[in-house]
This record gives structure tokens, C-alpha cells and sequence, in this order.
């Protein structure tokens, strides 16, 4: 299935919305339309503790799931770092030093924009 541009911006406001909402810490968007085709953009974000990277991942996953959106989620469990896969935009929920540790923003900086949110 084939995806607009303007969809994945759709998903992509919602996702940002969850995270504005749920206080989610240093998010970065990166833009990676015609640079891959694993996704259009990728989210990669910190929360304070397990407890509030798992709850910020269940805030997106409710909002995508009452817009009609799908997704996929691995890590809630442990919740130290959180997949959310929403097919055209990835969402990375860590805690801080895990999320130092795999410094995914240093890794596509080479390929993608990345900004700020």
C-alpha cells in the first residue's frame, strides 16, 4: 500500500502531539524521504525513566489506534528503549543513557535532515 506524503505527515503530527503531551524529552525528526525506503521519517526521543518511556510509548500507540493508524511496538517490556513502527514514520523511545549509547541521530545524519522539534 502506497502512502502520501500528506499521510505520513498526518501520522507523523499525531506521533509529535502524543509526545508534546506526555513531556517527552529531546526529540529529534529525521527526514528521510528519497533517502530510504525503510520509512519517510524517523523520531527518535528520551524519556525519564522506564516507566515513562513505556507510557509515552502507549500515548502514541492510543492516539495512532483511535486515528485509524497502524503500528507495531517491541521493547514496551523492558522499556528501556521502545520501537514504534507506524510503516512510514519509526518511532525510537529511549532512556537517556541508552539512547547515548546507540547515538542513532549520529548515525543518519550523514543521509537525513535532522531538526529539532
Amino acid at each position: 500500500m502506497v502512502k502520501s506524503i500528506q499521510e505520513d505527515n498526518k501520522i507523523l503530527k499525531i506521533i509529535t502531539n502524543a509526545l508534546e503531551d506526555m513531556k517527552a524529552e529531546d526529540v529529534v525528526v529525521i527526514d528521510l524521504e528519497g533517502k530510504t525506503s525503510i520509512a519517510s521519517y524517523m523520531v527518535v526521543v528520551s524519556g525519564t525513566s522506564n516507566r515513562h518511556v513505556a507510557s509515552i510509548a502507549q500515548k502514541i500507540e492510543e492516539n495512532l489506534k483511535a486515528a485509524g493508524c497502524r503500528s507495531t511496538t517491541e521493547g514496551e517490556t523492558k522499556a528501556d528503549w521502545v520501537l514504534i513502527d507506524a510503516f512510514d514514520v519509526i518511532v525510537h523511545i529511549f532512556r537517556p543513557e541508552v539512547r547515548a549509547f546507540y547515538n542513532l541521530e549520529k548515525m543518519w545524519q550523514s543521509v537525513a535532515n535532522l531538526r529539532k522539534e
